[in-house]
């Protein structure tokens, strides 16, 4: 009576099977391992945060120096500002047009060091120390760029919206291809998007421009 008793309240001796097949080594082995992996995955989710945490930037208002059709300018944001609005909000050059920000219609069109590039799709302060040209650059001191000269001849505006970025990013294009024939213009500006029906006046254009005319 004795002994089942004193064996009820500290249990069976260590190392001795139980009815059940499991014994008390077997319990604490199988608790080290649960801490250890738990302590392991801890000090993943540590290490992890603190390499997230190094990218992470304020998102305190900071200045940033955008260089615009030849002039610095230097801006108080935010880092999450992206170019598109930098330029209309801040700058007031509101050539680039923010018409739909989950399609790439390329009214946004904007030329970064000789590139044309979605204003909408870059953040302001990744384009600091980089050379940006708007719409407003091809008209200076009276003089019109043939890029909008040449719109004009072919009646190649489209409703207004689209017309900015399509001429920037036409400019872009006969920069680097001046010689282009149908097929390279037809895809060096598949980019750009109208629903105005003014294709043809802007592929005259563009033939105009390159000599294909």
């Amino acid at each position: 009576m004795r002994d089942r008793e004193e064996r009820t309240r500290s249990g069976p001796p260590e190392g001795s099977p139980t009815t059940s097949g499991f014994n008390r080594r077997d319990f604490l082995k199988g608790s080290g391992a649960a801490a250890a992996a738990t302590a392991l995955v801890t000090a993943t989710e540590t290490v992890t945060a603190q390499d997230v945490k190094s990218n992470v930037r304020s998102a305190e208002p900071q200045k940033v120096t955008l260089n615009v059709n030849g002039e610095d300018h230097t801006l108080e944001i935010e880092p999450r500002v992206t170019l598109l609005d930098a330029l209309r909000n801040d700058l007031s050059l509101t050539g680039c047009k923010d018409v739909d920000e989950r399609d790439a219609a390329g009214a946004d069109t904007v030329i970064i060091d000789g590139k044309a590039v979605l204003a909408g799709s870059r953040l302001a302060i990744e384009c600091e120390g980089q050379k940006i040209r708007t719409v407003e650059s091809l008209v200076a001191d009276g003089n019109i760029d043939p890029v909008v000269a040449s719109f004009v001849k072919h009646d190649a505006q489209q409703c207004g919206f689209c017309t900015p970025g399509f001429v920037m990013a036409m400019r872009a294009f006969v920069d680097k291809n001046p010689k282009a024939s149908d097929e390279e213009i037809r895809e060096g500006l598949g980019g750009n998007i109208c629903r105005c029906g003014t294709y043809d006046g802007i592929m005259k254009c563009a033939l105009e421009l390159t000599g294909g005319a």
